[in-house]
């Protein structure tokens, strides 16, 4: 008997604690807590061998839910530095996301509550591993997206992440990209985000921003510019003629963003101007 099989083996004896079941050469524990109903009038059960907390090889009646062969979503218990992430497979032990299956910055690593569509690996020892999915096996999870969809908000979990973006995919199946440009931060790895679609694409997927509409942006934006001046007393050495670069760089928006969200403040009577500098008015 091994750790990550599922085997019918035959009860041998009761004990207070559980039941001592054989395969007719070896035994191993059913602890009470490991039951998911009575089997007191039972001859055999069907289990999951585990190694548990006390490196035991154990038996419980819960069936993880994924293995070698089974993806599934899983759920962040949590994340442990220098580790990985833990995730809840069903069982009373958790499996762990290694590192090397993780983001490169531990800021777009899950949290606790992410999700992520893995199979399981059981070493010899009992250690379980769960590993995310690759792009051909979660593939297989997709539907096309219809037109209609066009300039609709959609919800997804991040599944992926490359230099150039990140990858969605909803709940229906239906897969996005969410390039740089569109967002305002990187998603975690797990995370999920709604979006609003900005393209259909012939294969079926679609592209994702996730930054406000113009109309809202305006708001958005320049509560982000009020909210920076206020931490500087109320000035900063920024205007409508200042650098695109610089703008960019502190805060994260285009020129022509910026002046939109400037001269909504502007026209609120919130700021002004003077020799290249921006004021709030009190």
């Amino acid at each position: 008997m091994r750790p990550g099989e599922q085997l019918t083996l035959q009860i041998e004896n009761e004990m207070e604690y559980g039941y001592f079941l054989t395969d007719g050469e070896d035994s191993v524990l059913l602890h009470r807590s490991e039951m998911t109903e009575d089997i007191g009038d039972r001859d055999e059960v069907e289990v999951y061998l585990y190694v548990d907390h006390e490196e035991r090889l154990a038996a419980t009646m819960k069936i993880p839910t994924i293995n070698a062969n089974t993806y599934g979503w899983v759920e962040v218990v949590d994340v442990v530095e220098d580790m990985g992430a833990f995730v809840d497979v069903g069982l009373s032990k958790d499996a762990l996301v290694a590192t090397e299956h993780l983001p490169p910055f531990e800021e777009a690593w899950p949290k606790k509550g992410d999700k992520l569509y893995c199979m399981l690996k059981v070493t010899s020892y009992g250690r379980m591993f769960a590993k995310p999915a690759t792009e051909d096996v979660i593939s297989e999870l997709f539907t096309e997206a219809p037109e209609t969809l066009m300039n609709k908000e959609i919800t997804g979990t991040i599944y992926r992440l490359i230099a150039t973006g990140s990858f969605m995919l909803t709940d229906t199946g239906v897969r996005g990209f969410i390039h740089r440009t569109e967002r305002k931060e990187e998603p975690r790895l797990g995370s999920t985000v709604t979006g609003r679609v900005i393209a259909v694409k012939e294969d079926g997927t679609v592209n994702v921003s996730l930054l406000p509409r113009k109309q809202d942006a305006l708001s958005v934006d320049a509560e982000e510019i009020l909210t920076y001046m206020r931490t500087r007393n109320g000035a900063m050495p920024y205007g409508d003629k200042s650098d695109p670069e610089d703008i960019r760089e502190r805060f994260q928006m285009s020129k022509a963003a910026f002046k939109r969200a400037l001269g909504h403040l502007m026209k609120n009577d919130l700021v002004y101007q003077k020799e290249g500098w921006t004021y709030e008015k009190k």
